[in-house]
C-alpha cells in the first residue's frame, strides 16, 4: 500500500510525525480497509518450522518440542510470530495439569478470604460481578501457598515465551480470572499500558510512544480449567496488532465489527497457555454453559524498563517462599532454576539511591534483588539471614 492515505499507513511511513495524534482522529473508509487488510493476512506454517499447526491463523506448539529444540532459535521463532506474524501462539500442555490444580486451590483461598472481608475483584472491559478476579494474584499466591507459587513459577515455557519477546530482567505480575457461567463476553480491546487509557489520554503520546508501548509487554493466559467455546475462551483476531493506530481505533465501533467479522476463539485445555501482543484486539468470551467455572491466570509481564500494573512486594515474597525455594533449589534442574529467578525476585537495578546503592567499579548497574537471592541459594543460607539480606537491600535503595 504505498500510496495508502489512511492514518496507519501515515503512521507507518512516517508522515504523521510527533502532532499527528495529539487529539482523537476522525478515521475513514481508507482506515477501516488498511485495517480490514492487515486482519486479512494468512498464517504460513512455513514461517514456524517448530509448530505442530497452524489453527485459525494462530500457530499451535507442543510443549515438548519447545523444550528439547535450541533456545535461541525457538526464541526467535516466537518473537516473530509476536511481532511480525499473527501476534499470538499458543503452548499446548504448558503447564502440568497437577501444577494447575495446586494453584487452583490457592485461588480458592485467597477468593474465599477476600468475599469474607469485602473485597471483590473488578474487571476491564467487563460488567463488574459476573466474575471472580484475583489483583495481585502473584503475591497474594506466594504468600498463601509458597510451595504451590514455587513449583507455578518455575515453569520454563513461560520463562522462554517472556524474555523471547522482553528480553531478561523481565518483571511477572497476574491477575486471576474466573468466569462463571452465563458471565459476558468484554468487549473487544487492547492492553496495558495504552490500552487502558482513554483515548483522549492516547492521542497525547507521538505515533512511536503508541507503537514502541506494544514492545513493552507480554500477555499470557495460563487456563486452569478446560475451555471448550460455548465458555467462551478469549476472542482474538490475528495480525491486528500491525496496525498502529489500534490504540485509537479499537473503540471506534466501524472497527469493532470488523473485529467481530473475522475475530477466532480456539478451544484450550487445563495447562495450555496462550501468549499475545497487547496490541493484538480481543476479548473474553461469554460463557454459554450452565456448569463450566473458565478459569484462567492472567499473566502481564513487563520488559525491566517498563512499569507494571500493580504494586508487588517481591521482598515480601522472597521471604515468605524462602524455604520452600531453598529446598527446591537443591533439585532443580538449570532450567527451573532460570524460570524461577527470573519470575520471583527483582531483576532490575533500577529505581535506587546511588548514594547508597552506587554501581560497582567500572560498571553501570548496582547489584539486582536477583543476583543477591541467587547467592544466598547458592550459599545455603537460612530463612532468618537471607530475611536480614533482603531488609538491608531494601534500605539503601531507598530515597
Amino acid at each position: 500500500m504505498a500510496n495508502d492515505t489512511s492514518i496507519n499507513g501515515r503512521l507507518m511511513n512516517g508522515t504523521c510525525g510527533r502532532k499527528s495524534t495529539r487529539s482523537v482522529p476522525e478515521f475513514t473508509d481508507d482506515d477501516l480497509a488498511a485495517f480490514t487488510e492487515l486482519c486479512s493476512q494468512q498464517t504460513n506454517a512455513a514461517d514456524y518450522p517448530l509448530v505442530s499447526e497452524i489453527t485459525s491463523n494462530v500457530p499451535i506448539y507442543d510443549a515438548s518440542t519447545l523444550l528439547t529444540s535450541d533456545r535461541d532459535i525457538t526464541m526467535d521463532e516466537l518473537h516473530s510470530a509476536l511481532l511480525s506474524g499473527p501476534g499470538l501462539f499458543v503452548i499446548r500442555s504448558a503447564f502440568d495439569p497437577a501444577v494447575i490444580d495446586r494453584a487452583s486451590s490457592a485461588f480458592d483461598t485467597i477468593i474465599t478470604s477476600e468475599k469474607v472481608a469485602g473485597k471483590g475483584g473488578g474487571d476491564h472491559f467487563a460488567t463488574p460481578g459476573a466474575n471472580d478476579r484475583i489483583w495481585n494474584s502473584f503475591q497474594k499466591h506466594a504468600l498463601t501457598d509458597p510451595t504451590s507459587f514455587v513449583e507455578y513459577y518455575a515453569n520454563q515455557l513461560l520463562s522462554l515465551a517472556a524474555e523471547a519477546w522482553l528480553g531478561p530482567g523481565y518483571a511477572i505480575t497476574a491477575q486471576t480470572n474466573i468466569v462463571r457461567p452465563g458471565g459476558k463476553a468484554q468487549e473487544p480491546h487492547r492492553d496495558y499500558h495504552l490500552g487502558f487509557q482513554a483515548a483522549e489520554v492516547v492521542a497525547r503520546f507521538p505515533a512511536s510512544a503508541q507503537v514502541a508501548s506494544a514492545l513493552l509487554t507480554l500477555q499470557g493466559a495460563i487456563a486452569h480449567s478446560d475451555m471448550p467455546l460455548t465458555s467462551g475462551p478469549t476472542l482474538l483476531l490475528p495480525h491486528s496488532h500491525k496496525y498502529e493506530a489500534g490504540f485509537l481505533a479499537y473503540r471506534d465501533p466501524r472497527f469493532r465489527a470488523i473485529f467481530e467479522q473475522k475475530r477466532i476463539q480456539l478451544p484450550l485445555q487445563k495447562g495450555d497457555a496462550l501468549f499475545f501482543n497487547p496490541a493484538l484486539v480481543h476479548a473474553a468470551g461469554s460463557n454459554m454453559t450452565s456448569e463450566v467455572q473458565r478459569s484462567a491466570n492472567l499473566v502481564q509481564v513487563s520488559a525491566a524498563w517498563g512499569k507494571p500494573m500493580e504494586s508487588v512486594d517481591r521482598s515480601a515474597i522472597v521471604k515468605a517462599v524462602w524455604a520452600e525455594l531453598a529446598a527446591f533449589w537443591e533439585q532443580a534442574g538449570e532450567g527451573e532454576k532460570d524460570a524461577l529467578l527470573a519470575a520471583v525476585p527483582d531483576a532490575y537495578s533500577f529505581p535506587t539511591n546511588l548514594d547508597r546503592d552506587p554501581p560497582p567499579i567500572g560498571g553501570h548497574c548496582p547489584p539486582t534483588q536477583k543476583e543477591r537471592v541467587a547467592k544466598g541459594l547458592e550459599e545455603g543460607v537460612d530463612a532468618v539471614e537471607m530475611g536480614r539480606r533482603i531488609d538491608a537491600y531494601d534500605e539503601i535503595r531507598r530515597a
